[in-house]
């Protein structure tokens, strides 16, 4: 099971904020290239996101499913990959001081991933969750920093990593 945890060094509302909003998925999630609200109010129990992964001129629609939510601190997701099966995971929002960390634990529910889980897989969602918490934070914290009048206009600061793409 791969678990991993992060300091993001603004306030749990802050996070919770961004982890609510299925539209910005794709900014933080590894992987995903663009992500909408499908089915639901994200992120009420039984709510989905659709979102695509793209390998080069490869296309791949998926959903991720809410399958526990306790607003303000936790969120546990189902996600579908296709072929591979599913993940399960969870994602937890904790005070600290003024800060907030937050816990990803994920591990292959159903499918090949399951089956074919080992300790190589592990490592490579690990370098995955230190990716995923680390654009998490600079979204999170980057929008809580003073911006100019003409800045505050624009809408939310928005990070440039590589195929991140808002709906």
């Amino acid at each position: 099971m791969a678990r991993r945890h992060r300091l993001i060094k603004v306030g749990p509302g802050r996070v919770w904020d961004v982890l609510a909003d299925g539209r910005r998925y794709a900014e933080w999630v590894v992987g995903t290239a663009s992500s909408e609200p499908v089915r639901g109010r994200w992120p009420e129990v039984g709510a989905a996101i659709g979102y695509e992964v793209r390998l080069g001129p490869l296309r791949f629609a998926n959903e991720t499913v809410v399958r526990r939510c306790v607003e303000g601190s936790v969120l546990e997701l189902e996600a579908h990959a296709g072929g591979l099966g599913t993940a399960r995971i969870a994602l937890e929002v904790h005070p600290w001081g003024e800060n907030t960390l937050v816990t990803v634990d994920e591990h292959p529910l159903r499918g090949a991933a399951g089956a074919l889980h080992n300790a190589g897989a592990e490592a490579v969602i690990q370098l995955r969750h230190r990716t995923m918490l680390a654009r998490l934070a600079r979204l999170c914290e980057a929008e809580a920093e003073p911006r100019t009048p003409a800045e505050a206009g624009s809408g939310p600061a928005r990070s440039s990593g590589g195929t991140q793409t808002r709906v």
